[in-house]
């Protein structure tokens, strides 16, 4: 039985995209028609939408490594928890918003979560900075570097979301 791991899906998403992409330009010969037939094709955009989600999965791997390391066992089981909770949350949004329910929309909810996430990723490791005796001048380096960050993205949600009232 084949155990399903993270880099099986990675590359598993890899090859279907690339062979979504080579089937478009194989069947239409040129780069615009191709386009066109990877974007009316629901095969075609899923396996899209599939390797987006994969990409973006990636881009959160990376950063979670470079601020956060390697996750205690603690912090990935409290994370679980609240992903759930915030999954449900989205699920109910996206009724509320389903008028519109475009790609932008959908992006936006994404680096949302994975502001969220971050954040509590940032109060956790915050919370064993207070109870641990040792603390290193990386942690303290990474730590203030993803409370920069998350600041930083927060001050731009705000001032976003009052200039487009």
């Amino acid at each position: 039985m084949v155990r399903v791991t993270a880099s099986f899906v990675v590359l598993g998403s890899f090859i279907s995209t690339v062979l979504a992409v080579m089937n478009a330009f194989f069947l239409k010969k040129q780069f615009y028609p191709s386009v066109v037939y990877l974007t009316k094709s629901s095969t075609s955009m899923t396996v899209l939408y599939f390797q987006a989600a994969v990409f973006s999965y990636l881009i959160f791997s990376v950063i979670r490594w470079i601020f956060f390391g390697q996750l205690r066992p603690a912090e990935v089981e409290r994370a679980q928890e609240r992903v759930w909770h915030a999954i449900m949350e989205t699920c109910l949004a996206f009724t509320v918003f389903r008028d519109d329910f475009s790609p932008k929309f959908v992006v936006q909810f994404v680096v949302l979560f994975f502001v969220k996430a971050f954040h509590w990723l940032s109060e956790d490791r915050v919370d064993y900075m207070e109870r641990s005796p040792i603390i290193t001048l990386l942690f303290h380096a990474r730590i203030l570097g993803i409370i920069s960050l998350l600041g930083a993205i927060d001050s731009y949600f705000i001032s976003h979301a009052f200039s487009q009232r």
